[in-house]
């Protein structure tokens, strides 16, 4: 009987232990506080001042989106801040304004050239293909340097030349396989683009592989096609779901990972909502659509771990080079 008494007390014990430890882990909440009212103030704004400024305008357009976007973003009530200018920004477009202009010259002169012409255009996709690493790279570095949560800035660690060697084979082996190997070739990008992120001494991961993603995607657009698009949805779903929860941040032995909570049918209320706002406001409604994007992303991110973020220390530098954060506006590439 007395050892049956000491194995329950030893068992409460453990109990009273695990859950004494489960109050202390530490809690994480994402919230997004934007407004589409606040949202489309900023971007009326924008819209005419770049449109009154021939386009000049656009860097300290971009500098405002991002600052609004960053700034109504949170983590357990702490907002994020973006400290990007568009003074810097501007030095970026001005020099990607010019590689478009000598691109599309040069794209227009071989195009004359006879018996040449196809090789010209060969080249001029080639350089095209060499300037969008250079790109994110840029783009990267810029952006994490000015973004900072709890005082703490972000930053980027990867190479051009390790960029570069990864962005050319794979953009070939797509090119020659018909698009086949791109589902590699993007998991690839995102495995060595997330490896290289920091916030502070906390390091981001992001563990794929190039068949799964194949797969998703070959059964997803192919569902799509049969069911005439009802299907996309789900395929929506399971895209997001696939890139979050694959995505995870370490700190010594500690981690958080990142969990989609995600479904079919709040797709199907974002996108469908988002497309009647856009198209029967003239696209006036286009900030409340960004908005409820944004919202729905984060109200679907959970984030569990045990990494205290008051532990966190600062171990980033400040990087000044804005070029690559216009390239990636101008291609569309799409880092998230």
């Amino acid at each position: 009987m007395h050892s049956n008494y000491k194995n329950i007390n030893i068992n409460l014990y453990r109990m009273n232990m695990e859950l004494l430890e489960n109050d202390t882990q530490p809690q994480y909440k994402l919230q997004f506080f934007g407004k589409g009212s606040e949202f489309f103030g900023i971007m009326i704004v924008n819209w005419l001042l770049t449109l009154i400024t021939l386009g000049i305008y656009y860097p300290w357009a971009r500098a405002k989106t991002l600052k609004y976007v960053f700034g109504s973003t949170a983590l357990n009530d702490d907002r994020f801040h973006f400290s990007g200018t568009g003074q810097e920004m501007f030095i970026g477009f001005l020099k990607v304004i010019v590689f478009l202009v000598v691109f599309y010259l040069l794209l227009f002169s071989f195009s004359l050239a006879g018996p040449y012409a196809l090789i010209g255009a060969l080249l001029m996709y080639l350089l095209l293909f060499l300037f969008i690493p250079l790109a994110i790279h840029g783009s990267m570095r810029y952006r994490m340097s000015r973004t900072s949560l709890r005082g703490v800035r972000f930053g980027y660690r990867g190479s051009k030349k390790e960029l570069f060697g990864k962005f050319l084979p794979g953009i070939f082996l797509t090119i020659i396989t018909l698009g086949i190997y791109g589902a590699w070739f993007e998991i690839n990008l995102r495995k060595y683009i997330c490896g290289n992120v920091r916030y502070g001494d906390v390091k981001c991961h992001y563990e794929a592989n190039g068949m799964d993603f194949f797969v998703l995607n070959l059964v997803g657009g192919l569902l799509t096609l049969v069911t005439l698009g009802i299907y996309s949805f789900w395929y929506q779903k399971k895209l997001f779901a696939y890139y979050v929860d694959n995505t995870f941040f370490t700190k010594d032995d500690r981690r958080i990972e990142l969990r989609s909570t995600a479904t079919a049918g709040g797709f199907f209320k974002l996108l469908v909502g988002n497309f009647f706002l856009v198209v029967f406001t003239l696209g006036l409604g286009a900030a409340w659509a960004d908005m409820r994007t944004q919202q729905f992303i984060i109200d679907n991110i959970k984030l569990e771990g045990d990494i205290d973020l008051n532990a966190v220390q600062q171990t980033e530098d400040e990087y000044h080079n804005a070029f690559g954060e216009d390239a990636i506006d101008f291609f569309d590439i799409d880092l998230t």
